[in-house]
């Protein structure tokens, strides 16, 4: 997404702000109405029973396209994959790899281009992923791949999970706001290939992913006291907390094996999230004085892990149902993508800006990015919109 038509305002001395934005996708589209269809085809599956299963899932998860790197091609070459109980993790890491390295530079060139300024100019990398593992790691790939400079700073985010993006602009923050006159290259690149398994009566979980994530990379430039005749800040980056909840490690677990990475995550994830939200919300709201009724004074850019966790916050909070429109639009037009989404949120939260102020109407200033994870961890940054 280009910049054209967005005035920003000034933002504070010293905050981090994000400056651009960028996004990249593998070539394969996938409807989610042909979904199951195919999935089942391609694992050479014929469970009626599962068949069914798949198919609820996909109506109630909202997703109506998603972009994957897996393919024919894939399939074909490495048709292993599609087999229950193989080791595959080596084929696996060789695709993934690949992948998450082209995206990721693509996704970068967007943003950098969005960006206006030199690529010369970026100090530091931030890389997120969850879909690769390697020495030395996919940091080192982007810079190459981009032509930064060997002395550019890096720092990796590897297995962080659907949290990992807000994770990522919280060091990203920190770095900028520590480092006068730095520019910060936060990227994150993920795809679903690292998990990819037939479908087994033994693991219906498994179904939910199939029918919620999707692949592809997300960019962002992040730095402070932005130059006004070259750059454009569309966010400022107020105050960002992390907080776990004790004793909740295991409902969202994730291992590397043999097979790829396999997940579970607990029935009562949505619910747990719900009851831990709004406290988490009021200590980041409470920083610049907004108290617990004020929640839809806010914007919110939250990521969708799926459509139970952002139903059940607009309940919990009170929300507004366009408060949470854009975090619903990126789930419906790329899934689930893991770390990449909050990218896909913020520009739509600038589209539909754009499009309030065309019609004469106020634009909150002030709002939350969230994000929850593994852990379960809370990411969350108090921001203030610029465009606004």
């Amino acid at each position: 997404m280009g910049d054209e038509g967005i005035v920003t305002k000034q933002a504070n001395p010293g905050k981090a702000t994000i400056l651009a934005l960028g996004k990249a996708f593998p070539h394969q589209l996938v409807m989610q109405e042909y979904l199951v269809d195919g999935y089942f085809k391609d694992t050479n599956c014929d469970n009626p029973e599962l068949k069914q299963k798949l198919a609820r899932l996909c109506k109630t998860t909202t997703v109506k396209t998603r972009y994957v790197v897996m393919s024919e091609e894939i399939l074909k070459k490495y048709p292993e994959l599609a087999v229950e109980g193989i080791p595959t993790v080596k084929q696996r890491l060789e695709i993934c790899n690949k992948a998450v390295t082209q995206m990721a530079i693509e996704a970068s060139q967007v943003c950098i281009k969005n960006w206006g300024r030199s690529l010369s100019d970026i100090t530091h990398i931030v890389y997120v992923s969850s879909s690769e593992a390697r020495l030395p790691g996919g940091d080192l790939y982007l810079a190459k791949g981009l032509g930064l400079s060997p002395d550019t700073q890096r720092v990796m985010l590897y297995f962080v999970g659907c949290s990992g993006g807000v994770a990522g602009l919280r060091v990203a923050k920190d770095i900028a706001e520590n480092n006068p006159g730095s520019r910060v290259l936060l990227v994150t690149s993920e795809t679903t290939i690292i998990g990819f398994k037939p479908p087994s009566a033994d693991r219906p979980y498994d179904l939910v992913g199939v029918a919620l994530f999707g692949d592809g990379a997300g960019a962002m430039i992040i730095g402070s006291d932005p130059i006004l005749e070259t750059e454009r800040p569309l966010f400022e980056l107020h105050t960002a907390v992390q907080e776990f909840l004790p004793d909740t490690e295991e409902k969202i677990d994730g291992r590397l094996t043999e097979e790829g990475i396999s997940f579970k995550l607990a029935r009562e994830l949505p619910q747990i999230i719900e009851d831990n939200v709004e406290a988490f919300c009021d200590k980041l709201m409470s920083v610049i004085g907004f108290q617990s009724n004020d929640y839809n004074e806010l914007f919110w850019a939250v990521h969708p892990g799926g459509p139970a966790i952002l139903n059940r916050m607009e309940k919990r909070l009170d929300l507004l149902p366009e408060k949470l429109n854009a975090s619903r639009r990126a789930l419906m037009d790329y899934g689930n993508a893991s770390s990449n989404t909050i990218v896909y949120v913020l520009e739509y939260m600038i589209q539909e800006g754009l499009n309030i102020r065309k019609d004469g109407r106020g634009d909150p200033e002030w709002g939350l990015i969230l994000a929850f994870g593994p852990g379960i961890t809370f990411e969350g940054i108090l921001a203030r919109n610029l465009c606004a």
